[in-house]
């Protein structure tokens, strides 16, 4: 079953395109992430995929309405700042609004899928702590736990783990690791490449306004992609710990 399904989409942005003609599909049990070089337009195909912005081409989700694609994706802009001064347990609960009707309480199964999101992300501690008082780091922690108590069917996450600390940015992309293994899927941005062979099942390469790599890790960052769109040339192994990969140098 495709949980997203992209067909032939172009965004142009004040007269300049950012990609052309791009089509994938997610299934269940993945987590998908998208990989390129600065301005390759990660952040506005996750977006043109939503629907929030213009967009020529086909996507599964814009064609949803409002609260069915609210219910099918749980979508965390890369901008990570909160700016109210609520306790963590209030903001993270506002990730269940889709699930309820109009004037209907929060229920115990609501309660059930905040507790799971604080959990899965160590923030049982902080429960009762205001959210806008937190490190930057935690309030980061704080929204993906938000996003995680929505609990949909698709997580979109657009650089979640930029400024988390190395233990919470391997707990995040485990948490991701265990809602695909629900059956669900995740398609995260990331730059951390390290990271992404580690922990993602499939690498989605943009770079020069085209998707121009999908597959396993191993099969997308070949030196001659990583050469061409990144400028880098990097060690890429498979350990008894798991594949390892680290960037050398910058080729110039």
């Amino acid at each position: 079953m495709s949980l997203l399904t992209l067909s032939d989409m172009s965004v142009t942005l004040r007269g300049h395109p950012v990609f052309s003609d791009v089509s994938l599909q997610i299934g269940e049990g993945e987590v998908v992430g998208l990989i390129g070089p600065n301005g390759a337009g990660k952040t506005t195909l996750m977006r043109a995929a939503l629907g929030l912005v213009p967009h020529n081409g086909v996507s599964s989700l814009a064609n949803m309405p409002a609260r069915q694609r609210a219910r099918h994706a749980a979508w965390m802009p890369q901008n990570h700042e909160i700016a109210w001064p609520v306790d963590v347990e209030t903001l993270v609960t506002l990730g269940r609004i889709p699930h309820l009707g109009a004037g209907q309480s929060v229920t115990e199964q609501d309660r059930q899928a905040v507790d799971r999101a604080l959990e899965q992300m160590g923030l049982e501690p902080l429960r009762h702590r205001t959210a806008t008082r937190l490190s930057g780091g935690e309030q980061t922690r704080v929204l993906i736990a938000r996003t995680l108590a929505q609990d949909t069917p698709l997580v979109m996450a657009d650089e979640p783990v930029a400024g988390l600390d190395p233990a919470h940015q391997i707990q995040t992309m485990r948490c991701f690791q265990e809602i695909a293994a629900q059956g669900k899927s995740v398609l995260v941005s990331i730059h951390d490449l390290g990271l992404a062979v580690r922990h993602c099942s499939r690498l989605v390469m943009l770079a020069n306004n085209q998707l121009v790599a999908d597959g396993a890790p191993s099969a997308v960052l070949t030196p001659e992609n990583l050469r061409d769109r990144f400028g880098i040339s990097a060690h890429f192994a498979q350990t008894t710990s798991g594949p390892v990969f680290q960037p050398l140098d910058v080729l110039k």
